[in-house]
């Protein structure tokens, strides 16, 4: 601290000049040395700054831009899923309604076949229910008739047989006749 002093005190008597002597020869400096020094830590320093330092900025700075754009491209796709996922939700409640329509509307198409094929079923069974009836009137008055010959026949036989004599066919035709005529009377 003492030689600082000193020092400061040398360039206030005797000027700048002398001050920059004392130090040159207190630290030994060589300015010719010194100034080829400077030169070339000056050319390093260019070519340094013009060859690589300035290439890494600028891939350093692409670098940045494409994380950047990546990070950009990330909350892009990010908000592309969301929207898709939005959608995908949409089309599957839509879905689900549309397929709970068709099912609905399958039921009630059902029912009403059902319903269709019931009373077509009914309306066959009343059909052949009234056609057996028919054909039952039909057999029973064909019965009946049958019946009634068949009474008419017997009644004329017996009638031969208890008068002994033997008739001839037109007697015997209108002795069925009046016979059927006295059975319907008697229905």
């Amino acid at each position: 601290m003492w030689d600082s002093l000193q020092l400061f005190f040398a360039a206030s008597q005797g000027g700048i000049g002398d001050l920059v002597k004392g130090v040159v020869e207190r630290f030994g400096l060589n300015l010719p040395l010194l100034v080829s020094n400077m030169i070339s830590f000056s050319i390093v320093a260019f070519l340094l700054h013009r060859f690589a330092y300035k290439p890494v900025l600028e891939v350093l700075a692409q670098r940045r831009a494409t994380i950047e754009e990546g990070l950009k491209n990330a909350e892009r796709i990010k908000q592309q899923l969301q929207e898709t996922e939005a959608k995908r939700q949409e089309m599957l409640a839509e879905a689900q309604k549309k397929a709970e329509t068709i099912i609905g509307e399958a039921r009630r198409s059902a029912q009403e076949l059902l319903d269709r094929e019931t009373q077509r079923a009914m309306a066959a069974a009343e059909e052949i229910l009234e056609r057996a009836r028919e054909a039952g009137r039909i057999e029973m008055a064909r019965m009946r008739m049958e019946l009634r010959r068949e009474m008419g026949r017997l009644i004329v036989e017996t009638a031969a047989k208890v008068t002994q004599k033997m008739l001839t066919d037109e007697e015997h035709r209108r002795l069925i006749r009046e016979a059927e005529l006295e059975l319907e009377g008697k229905k």
